[in-house]
């Protein structure tokens, strides 16, 4: 992986040069994160220190009263078939129409990508002062811990969701708590094919802006720009 200089500001006289690597090395990685789906996802998959690797990287996400509020649950090849079957019941209960085929696809995602995670959060875990969008962010952490700790190690991830998340089926089938809901799956393995380019990222004023001293919220203006 190319190393990106680091492109905020000089490191500071005195701070050792480890730290400028790890900067720089911490740009390189956020950029060159990118989803890929699922069933362009194939084997080989992380071995078992590189997969302890990701489940320990989630534990170094932000979490307000250290509730623990979210838990992983793996999904091994052996429990794919009753995955499978959990997805295809959720299809049929909101389709009746659904075909024999969009039935079998259905199934078929439960087979997809050598790693296959749960994230569910618990609403009800802990302090109930800490309402669950705390949790959720703190959930939203530990998954890109995940997904940089993935990517690092040289292989491709993504978040999925759908409907099927709240299906009965699958509640019962990974014994969800009354408060808990499933959040997304995280799948990881070797890339097999990726889109010809990354899409475009939004520009930083986009999405930050200034509260003045009069509370008017003014455009944010980067560093570049004040120079």
């Amino acid at each position: 992986m190319a190393v990106i200089p680091w492109p905020l500001r000089p490191v500071p006289h005195g701070v050792p040069p480890a730290v400028e690597v790890t900067a720089a090395s911490a740009w390189a990685l956020m950029r060159t994160r990118r989803t890929v789906l699922p069933k362009r996802l194939v084997a080989p998959g992380p071995s078992a220190a590189e997969l302890s690797a990701i489940l320990d990287a989630a534990a170094h996400a932000p979490d307000h009263g250290q509730l623990q509020p979210w838990r992983f649950v793996l999904v091994p090849e052996a429990a794919r078939a009753a995955l499978a079957e959990v997805f295809a019941q959720a299809l049929a209960e909101r389709d009746a129409t659904a075909t024999a085929d969009q039935l079998a696809l259905a199934r078929e995602k439960a087979y997809r990508a050598p790693v296959l995670l749960l994230a569910v959060v618990d609403a009800g875990r802990g302090d109930p002062r800490i309402d669950l969008a705390e949790r959720l962010v703190s959930a939203g952490c530990a998954l890109q811990n995940m997904l940089l700790m993935a990517t690092a190690q040289g292989y491709g991830s993504a978040l999925t969701s759908g409907r099927a998340l709240k299906a009965a089926g699958l509640r019962a089938l990974f014994r969800l708590g009354a408060q808990e809901q499933a959040l997304c799956f995280l799948s990881i393995g070797t890339v097999q094919a990726r889109k010809a380019a990354a899409r475009a990222r939004p520009a930083t004023a986009s999405y930050v802006s200034t509260l003045g001293a009069d509370g008017v919220v003014l455009p944010f203006e980067s560093a570049e720009k004040r120079v």
